[in-house]
């Protein structure tokens, strides 16, 4: 199968991840799609590839003949699809010599995938693309990413391109921030690899946002509103407050490139008790240490006016700039660097606005950069990823091996 067959066979799988579920993985179609992968890494030429008993999977292509000694690459995928959006019965559509205008993707719903707001669209004219129906998410992320690494793989033995031994690896849960929580680092036993888990062609991302959750716990005191003066505390009115106090510029919405963000992404509650929950992110350490003393010193202001225990705060780090772990082993991101020219793709170093199972590896000692997928507009109904790019990938991959492999 070539990477586009594979692509499509892959999202007819629902993957999406339950952040609700404690258990790894998350959803019951995650180890589905492990069992199916693992014979598909066998089908490619894989030397040995298991499923371990959290879902996870990994496999390893002997070295050839003579190359035995040489530094052992990796590259990593994740299974899951994000649980925001609908995952299930997805039915992509093949748009072939794209002309450029805007794209129906669901007459009946009249949902329009427009240029005007998807400028990048238009550099695809001319080139095949896989979108939507409008009713689901694609699975490109990271779908796209497991097809052109078993692709890759595919062509690596069928066409007996020399190489040092190589390592895979497909993670569950991702989505949920707990990609890396199982991964074994030392029995994978690469020196270092690759999350081909990015955006449009070319990305190249060696920098991630510092990341943590915020939960805020807004304890009121409901009285009658008829009998509520000098007593009602309102725990819905006080969550608005301490929202009002983060600064209204450092949302998501304001923000762009290293500037990092406040984000509410979530409120329950009533006049007892409100919960707000939120991420807080930034590539700067400090300023990431300052975000965090921003919200305790609100915490501090709420509860001396309107009494102790009044806002409850539990702040918990997700991960770390990946950068920190990276810039000791820049030659990884070269050789990624020097892969995509020679496969004619124009590397575009970026930071990522998100974090990617390698920032918490790099961490965990396993140097992992991220690279392109060629998707567009994850987690939604207008996510679409051009065929060519996929192919484009595909190569990337394998260049990067015999890069590797001649040092």
């Amino acid at each position: 199968m070539n990477v586009t067959e594979r692509f499509l066979e892959y999202i007819k799988i629902n993957t999406q991840s339950d952040e609700e579920n404690q258990h790894c993985p998350s959803t019951d179609n995650q180890r589905q799609m492990a069992e199916l992968l693992v014979e598909e890494l066998k089908k490619a030429g894989a030397d040995y590839a298991y499923m371990d008993k959290h879902g996870y999977v990994y496999a390893s292509i002997n070295a050839s003949e003579g190359m035995k000694n040489g530094e052992i690459i990796g590259f990593i995928a994740h299974m899951d699809t994000a649980p925001a959006f609908s995952g299930e019965n997805i039915k992509p559509q093949l748009i072939k010599n794209y002309d450029g205008r805007d794209i129906v993707l669901n007459k009946e719903k009249n949902i329009i995938m427009k240029v005007s707001e998807f400028e990048h669209l238009s550099q695809y004219k001319g080139q095949t693309l896989i979108v939507t129906d409008g009713t689901t998410l694609l699975g490109s992320d990271d779908k796209a990413g497991i097809a052109e690494i078993i692709t890759a793989v595919s062509r690596i033995t069928e066409e007996h391109i020399p190489h040092n031994e190589i390592k895979i690896a497909f993670t569950p849960d991702e989505e949920i921030g707990r990609g890396a929580d199982l991964f074994d680092v030392e029995g994978f036993g690469a020196d270092y690899a690759y999350t081909i888990d990015g955006g449009q062609l070319g990305e190249l991302e060696y920098e991630n946002f510092n990341a943590a959750s915020m939960k805020v716990i807004v304890n009121g005191v409901n009285i009658h509103p008829g009998e509520a003066k000098n007593k009602m505390k309102n725990a819905a009115l006080m969550a608005m407050e301490f929202n009002g106090m983060l600064p209204s510029a450092e949302i998501p919405a304001c923000t762009e490139g290293y500037e990092g963000f406040y984000h509410l992404c979530e409120i329950k509650g009533d006049e007892s008790q409100t919960v707000l929950s939120y991420i807080i992110r930034d590539h700067s350490m400090k300023k990431f240490q300052e975000r965090k003393e921003c919200a305790e010193h609100i915490r501090g202001y709420m509860n001396q006016k309107y009494g102790d225990g009044t806002i409850e705060l539990i702040i918990t780090d997700s991960y770390y700039n990946m950068k920190e772990k990276i810039e000791s082993c820049m030659h990884i991101v070269e050789y990624a660097r020097e892969a995509m020219k020679k496969c004619g793709v124009t590397p575009s170093v970026v930071p990522i606005r998100g974090g990617t199972d390698g920032a918490r590896l790099s961490y965990m000692g396993l140097p992992c950069p991220n690279l392109s997928t060629g998707g567009h507009n994850f987690h939604g109904k207008y996510e679409y990823i051009p065929v060519d790019s996929m192919e484009k990938m595909v190569q990337v991959i394998i260049e990067i091996v015999k890069i590797v492999s001649d040092i």
